[in-house]
This record gives structure tokens, sequence and C-alpha cells, in this order.
């Protein structure tokens, strides 16, 4: 393979962009697609349920997406294929999925058949699963861009540029709206937020796909691709790279399960314990109406807290990286998860708004160091040639842990039901408990982990 050449600034930039649109669409799917299917009659089991897209595709398509890329051998390159198609599918489902019931009234009306009650909210979930399989199309590959065009020595600040895009990308995405009504009283409507995310979307990774290119490789790996990808011998040898991954992906698995009990259920939190609103699943549509004001304000605070969220998120992502490269990705990542483990807590006990802004702001340190610091630990035990397939086991450790999340974790909040004078309501804040707890799980592993240097 030819020398890799050192990333300047603009070049880093470049190379995050793309990064910046995947995060904005997916920022748009974790705040709007609770009060979309609740909305169509969906439970808290039920959204657990739905949310089961993300880990299962997680676990299944990032593995073969990121092996088919190892192979792939076209003019475009052996990644970027998979970034700008899986963005572009992706777009299609986000703009989709907020208008479920208008699609399968339209489709009802137009085969002549009546559709069942819940038939749009069955074409939502398959909507969400088609998005969320398409960000991990594109997810994987991307990951595997890193030990695949940046130098060893730039890895831990080229993931902490995906950091900050991260955090840049979803700030955006989740202030917008709550901005243009603070600022000109106009309630950007759900279906225009989520057109907003594809194009964002779409834009982004076209932007990275035309300005970061490929290294070729010698005629020696190219021969290499031609093996038959065989899941069972990739994750052995992936195992095999070195006793601490082990350490590592015990640490993801730990890490995701706490970081996903907020992710999924912080706008249901939000909206229900916050602003107190009853569960809205089993309403009549006129009694849904009584509480559109107060959905929408608990939305647009759960949008505000995400973008604060976020934002420390983008403004702490260099800074961890360079501490990272100072004092090693070990030390950090414990600090910084503790930090949101902490905020954790605190969300689960204090339901004030301004509390619970501030905690999300905590715990915007930690989601910067979870999006970059493992990436940059792993990244030093692969071979050249085996990135993508390696990158996509790797996400069977983030994704594996939402399962649990999606399905115990929904079941106990399910079952955590009491009485109010206008209905039932759930203890949304126990979620919190739970991912407070496997956050610290996850520090005391990572630091047992010996890092190579």
């Amino acid at each position: 393979m030819e020398e890799l050449k050192k990333f300047n600034t603009a070049k880093l930039i470049s190379f995050a962009v793309g990064f910046f649109g995947l995060q904005f669409a997916w920022q748009m799917r974790i705040i709007l697609s609770g009060p979309v299917t609740e909305n169509l009659g969906a439970s808290p089991f039920i959204f657990g349920l739905i949310w089961l897209a993300g880990p299962f595709t997680g676990m299944v398509v990032q593995p073969l997406i990121g092996a088919l890329s190892d192979k792939t051998k076209c003019a475009f390159g052996r990644r970027r294929p998979y970034l700008l198609g899986g963005a572009l599918l992706s777009a299609l489902a986000l703009i989709a999925l907020p208008n479920s019931e208008i699609i399968t009234n339209w489709l009802g009306a137009h085969l002549h058949v009546t559709l069942p009650a819940l038939a749009a909210l069955f074409f939502a979930a398959v909507m969400i699963w088609i998005l969320d399989a398409c960000v991990n199309i594109a997810q994987g590959p991307y990951r595997a861009l890193v030990p695949d065009v940046v130098p060893q020595e730039q890895h831990s600040i080229a993931n902490s540029y995906i950091s900050l895009a991260i955090g840049l990308g979803s700030v955006i995405a989740a202030a917008t709206a709550p901005f243009l009504k603070w600022a000109f009283n106009y309630q950007m409507s759900i279906p225009a937020q989520f057109i907003m995310a594809a194009l964002a979307f779409t834009l982004g990774m076209a932007w990275t796909c035309i300005f970061i290119k490929e290294r070729k490789y010698t005629q020696e790996n190219e021969g290499q691709t031609e093996e038959k990808f065989d899941f069972f011998r990739s994750l052995k040898d992936f195992f095999a790279l070195s006793p601490e991954v082990g350490k590592i992906c015990l640490m993801q698995f730990f890490t995701w399960i706490g970081n996903m009990c907020m992710m999924i259920y912080f706008t249901q939190y939000a909206v229900h314990t916050v602003f107190q609103v009853p569960d809205l699943s089993g309403m009549a549509e006129t009694a849904k109406a009584a509480y559109d004001s107060l959905v929408l304000a608990g939305t647009n605070f759960s949008s505000v807290c995400f973008a604060i969220f976020n934002f420390v998120c983008f403004i702490v992502a260099i800074p961890i990286g360079i501490l990272a490269g100072k004092y090693g990705n070990k030390k950090v990542h414990i600090i910084s998860m503790l930090s949101m483990a902490l905020a954790f807590v605190g969300m689960a006990f204090a339901f004030d708004k301004t509390a619970v802004a501030i905690l999300m702001g905590l715990s915007g340190i930690g989601w910067a160091s979870i999006c970059a610091l493992p990436f940059a630990m792993l990244s030093k035990y692969i071979k050249p040639g085996t990135e993508g397939s390696v990158m996509g086991i790797f996400n069977i450790f983030i994704a594996g842990p939402q399962v649990f999340v999606c399905t115990l974790v929904s079941w106990i909040i399910n079952k955590c039901v009491f009485e109010t004078g206008a209905g039932i309501n759930y203890h949304w804040e126990y979620t919190f408990l739970i991912g407070a707890v496997c956050l610290v799980l996850a520090s005391v592993i990572a630091a047992k982990i010996k890092e190579q240097d």
C-alpha cells in the first residue's frame, strides 16, 4: 500500500462531514420516533420492541457490510459505495416515516381494502427498521475509513473529529425546531424535520465521498479479497488479535446499555415525567388533543436538552482527543463515563427543567468520549485489509446491548405504572438508574485494559 499522508485540519473536517449528516438523521430518529409511534398507538413495551430495529440490524448488517466493503473493488472505492448508498436509502425512509398514516390510508383507498387500525404503526415500524439498517450500512464502512486512510498516530484525533461532527450534527438537528419557535414563533412540523434530516444525510455523505479518496491496494492485497467471508472465522480472528480486545468489547457492552437507556427513552421521560403528560397510547383522539400543547412543549424541551448534550460533545470532542493522546485513551474515557453516570443519577431524582438540562450537558462529556476513544483503542489492533470486518464485529458489542434496553428495560418501565388524576403514567426515570450502574461497570472494566502504545 502507498504510505498514508498526514491529514491537515481541512481534510479532517471533510472526512467528518459525512458523519455530521449521519448523526443529523439519527438524532431526528431518536427525538421524534417516540411521539410519532405513540400517536399511532405504541405502548412503552411496543415502543421498545420497535427500537429493536437498531440492535438487530447493527448485529447483522454491520458485520456483513463491513466484510463486503473489505472485498469491494470498484472505481468509486471500497467504502464509499456503502456510505452514499446507505444515505440515499435512509433518506427515503426518513421522508416516509412521519407520513405513515397518510401513506397507509392512501394504500387502503387505492387497493380498495380496509386496513387494520394498527396498519400505520406497523408501516412506521418497518420504516424505522429500514432506516436503522441503512444507517448501519453507512456507519460500519465509515468507521473502517479511519484505519483505512488515516495514519495510525492520527487515529485518536480523527475519531475525535467524528465526535465533533456527531455533536454538531445532533445540536443543529435538535435545536432547529425549538430555535424557529423561539425566534420566529414558527413551529416546524415533524415531517419537515425529517425532510431536513434526509437532505443533511445525503449531502453530508456526498461531500465526504467526493473529497476523501481511498488508497489503492497492491496485487497481493487484492488477491486476499477473493476469500469467501466466514463470519465465525472472522469472529475467532477478531478475538485472537489481543486479549485486550475482549476487554474493550466487554467495556463497550456495558457502556452502550448505559448510553442507550438515555438515548431511547429521554424524549418519553421529558414528556411524561418532566411535563407530567399521562400515557396517551390508549386514549381516544379527542382526549389526546387536550395534551397536544404539553406534548409539543415536552418534545421541544427534549430537543433543547439533546442540543445541549451534543453541544457539550462538540465542544469537548477535540480536547478529549488531545488529552487522550497525552494521558492515554483509557484514563480519559473512564473519567468521561463516570461523569455521565453521575448525570444519570441526578436525572433519576431531579425533574426540574433547569437541572435536567444541566445534567444532560454533563452527560455530553461521556458521549464525546464514547464516540471516539473505544474506536481509537481498538484500531491499534487492526490488521490492514480487515478494517471493515473488524469494525463490523465490534459493532455487535454496541448493537447487542441495545436488545437488553429495548426489551428488559422497556418491560420494567411498562410494569412500573402509577395512577394520576388524568390517567396512568410510567416511571420513565428508572431507566437512568439502570444506565448509571452499567456505566460504572464499564468504567471498572476499562480500568483493567492494558493499552497498546
